[in-house]
């Protein structure tokens, strides 16, 4: 039976409250939950979705401060989220709010480097966001955001390895589901880490698992044209862009 867009919600809503149950200690001092603040965008995307078996689901690693953090769409970088994708929507505030990582939702002002180079692919591509979910998705394996009292990101592979154990339970249960109803012919991990969890959850299942290099600023490799990693490796695969 093919996935459904409210079966993406349903799944995406129990993963929101299993991370809010988490508890994560120093050097950690807040914590975003994207799919609590700014879960009215992110579930006008989930309704993006076409229903059927998508050929590639992407997967990343957690939300960025200038993307689903402001937006609540994966990778999402804001000229992208509202022009391409079509979504803007009233985005709250997380309880707790780091003063150097304000939540200004679609007002922000900078851009998501990643999420431009992902989306802004998809869209040379493709053309429209229909065409291009048609066939794809784009997910995030953990949702939540960490930051240290300077304000500084700490992406989940630096968590306490206590931490990192909850963590990984939680998302790996959620991405599992997700899969399970998607049921795509290739999983790609944006980024090593992203990569690795998705092995661990992807092989299980029989499906085929692959990475791309990460499209962040910080990547030299993607810094020399991360379109041209994401056409190789769609080639090698097998599948048309």
């Amino acid at each position: 039976m093919s996935a459904s867009a409210e079966t993406l919600i349903q799944i995406t809503r129990e993963l929101g409250r299993e991370c809010d149950a988490l508890e994560f200690g120093p050097p950690t001092t807040h914590v975003y939950n994207p799919l609590d603040y700014a879960w009215v965008p992110h579930e006008q995307y989930l309704r993006l979705f076409h229903g059927g078996r998508p050929e590639v689901v992407l997967v990343g690693m957690n939300p960025g401060p200038f993307g689903m953090l402001q937006t609540g769409v994966p990778f999402g970088d804001i000229v992208m989220v509202r022009d391409w994708l079509g979504i803007e929507a009233p985005v709250e505030q997380p309880p707790h709010v780091h003063p150097k990582r304000p939540v200004s939702g679609f007002a922000n002002r900078r851009r998501e480097v990643s999420g431009s180079r992902i989306w802004g692919w998809a869209q040379e591509r493709f053309g429209t966001a229909e065409r291009f979910l048609e066939r794809f998705f784009v997910l995030n394996y953990c949702p939540l955001a960490f930051f240290d009292e300077k304000g500084t990101n700490r992406t989940p592979d630096k968590l306490r390895r206590d931490e990192q154990r909850a963590l990984f339970e939680v998302c790996d249960r959620g991405l599992g589901r997700l899969l399970d109803a998607l049921q795509p012919r290739w999983v790609v991990g944006v980024g090593r880490f992203a990569e690795q969890r998705v092995e661990a959850v992807a092989e299980s299942r029989g499906m085929q698992v692959t990475g791309v290099t990460h499209p962040s600023p910080a990547n030299p490799k993607a810094n020399q044209g991360w379109a041209k990693h994401m056409d190789a490796l769609l080639e090698e695969l097998g599948v048309a862009a």
